[in-house]
């Protein structure tokens, strides 16, 4: 994708008054992100039975950088030619996953399918990838862009050096403001590139499920939840209940879903091995998959699956899920113990009934939310043409005071929510036409504060806060 040259702007921001324009930074014609006044993402409600939280100290979520990490989680800059984002593979509609079988990088298909990402910051399992190559998600959000296939910024056979998409994203107007906001200055480098992209993955969260609403209702998970049919409280049994012997699950036996996907996070136990699943797209073995994503939203609100299942695609349902615990094909190299069954079984057999399996598929339907899919901050901030403007001054906040009196008198000029660490320009006139600058940045929390003197005689005085920008070329 071709982008066109950056437009920039400045705009009078106040005289002796509120603030009442916005100077705004990009094309003028695309997405407009509001860096005066970013979105919720370092404090957002959690449900009190939620208690693990995996964020690494040093990088905790802050609502700039977490915001930066979404401009480029969708920015397709961030591949050798400009086509793919992370975004491209992990979609919002889709639970941050791909209804593709594999997704399409710069130079071909992925080898495995795209995984889903939620609630990854509440997860136990801090490794990432299918494979568990990554040692945490830091790790993990640059090595796509690494990769030849996926994004191209491999340094081999002719694909650029990772330094170059650092350059490239450093001379861009909008990273220069916002890598500032984050840590003091413009530079870019692949290690805060990482950070702020594992601060906007971990923000993603989905609590507001059915499952969520009766989990709030009970003291436990095994209590029966008020707001479930008798079909998902039974499949919610089956899920936490440990395989029982005999030709059936019986009474008080069920699937034992829960000895590797624990409420009420239902992510992967850390200790897992292979799932029996071992097949890789476009044929061969695989016995290196022992991670996976949370079950949660598993499917839409109508039950539609977000693609195939597994890290292969290879099953459509959740149905076909279950049958594939129901009964282990077989057992081989690094298969997880808890579903080897007994000695000589050939793998687990769980005998689950075609009324079993489908309270169990009910009961999972109930892990899916609905505001992760349409929630505006976790989008893409860019239009559909790819454009993207970002507010760097705000629309209001702005107070005057004065103190003292005579020759004394001064006036202290306060803006409440300016970009932090940003550069601006204090500027101010007798007549509107001759303007007067000073250059002041901005606090870590946004605010810039100016005392000057006051005039004393019959003549006023006028301030305005502005962005300097550079005149563009002709």
């Amino acid at each position: 994708m071709t982008r066109k040259p950056l437009k920039l702007s400045v705009a009078v921001l106040a005289c002796l008054g509120p603030a009442s324009l916005a100077a705004v930074v990009g094309s003028g014609e695309g997405g407009t992100l509001d860096l005066t006044n970013p979105p919720n993402y370092a404090n957002q409600p959690v449900p009190p039975y939620i208690t693990r939280d995996n964020t690494p100290q040093g990088n905790e979520i802050t609502d700039q950088g977490a915001m930066l990490g979404r401009v480029l989680f969708y920015d397709p800059r961030l591949s050798r030619n400009d086509s793919v984002s992370c975004a491209s593979c992990h979609q919002q509609e889709h639970a941050f996953s791909d209804t593709s079988l594999s997704s399409q990088g710069v130079a071909g298909q992925t080898a495995r399918h795209s995984m889903r990402l939620i609630n990854p910051r509440f997860s136990n399992e801090r490794r990432f990838f299918w494979d568990e190559r990554a040692a945490n998600l830091e790790v993990q959000s640059t090595q796509p862009i690494h990769d030849p296939v996926e994004m191209g910024f491999s340094g081999e056979n002719g694909d650029p050096e990772f330094s170059e998409l650092e350059a490239k994203l450093a001379a861009i107007e909008e990273y220069q403001v916002m890598f500032t906001a984050v840590y003091g200055d413009g530079g870019v480098t692949e290690e805060r590139m990482q950070n702020a992209l594992a601060q906007f993955i971990r923000s993603i969260q989905s609590f507001d499920s059915k499952y969520d609403e009766g989990r709030s209702q009970v003291p436990a998970d095994g209590a029966p939840f008020p707001n479930f049919t008798p079909a998902e409280n039974e499949g919610k049994r089956l899920f936490l209940a440990p395989p029982g012997g005999g030709p059936g699950p019986g009474p008080g036996s069920g699937a034992g879903c829960a000895a590797c996907h624990q409420p009420p996070g239902f992510d992967i136990d850390p200790n897992s091995g292979h799932n029996g699943v071992t097949t890789s797209i476009g044929g061969g073995v695989d016995l290196t998959v022992t991670r996976a994503p949370s079950l949660r939203d598993l499917v839409a609100a109508d039950g539609t699956p977000h693609g195939n299942f597994m890290h292969n695609g290879q099953f459509a349902t959740i149905d076909e899920v279950i049958g594939h615990y129901n009964a282990i094909p077989e057992v081989r190299p690094r298969l997880d113990p808890r579903l080897a069954g007994p000695p000589g079984s050939g793998g687990q057999r769980l005998n689950l009934t075609a009324a079993d399996r489908a309270n169990l598929q009910a009961f999972l339907e109930t892990l899916t939310g609905s505001n992760v899919y349409t929630d505006p901050k976790w989008s893409t901030p860019f239009d559909e043409q790819g454009e993207l403007s970002i507010v760097v001054l705000p629309t209001d906040g702005l107070e005057i005071s004065f103190s003292g009196a005579g020759e004394s008198r001064q006036a202290t000029i306060l803006m409440f929510r300016g970009v932090p660490n940003v550069e601006y320009l204090f500027q101010s006139s007798h007549d509107l036409e001759a303007w007067g600058s000073t250059p002041v940045t901005a606090g870590s929390d946004g605010r810039i504060s100016v005392t000057v003197e006051a005039p004393v005689s019959e003549g006023h005085c006028f301030y305005r806060f502005a962005y300097p920008v550079e005149d563009e070329a002709p």
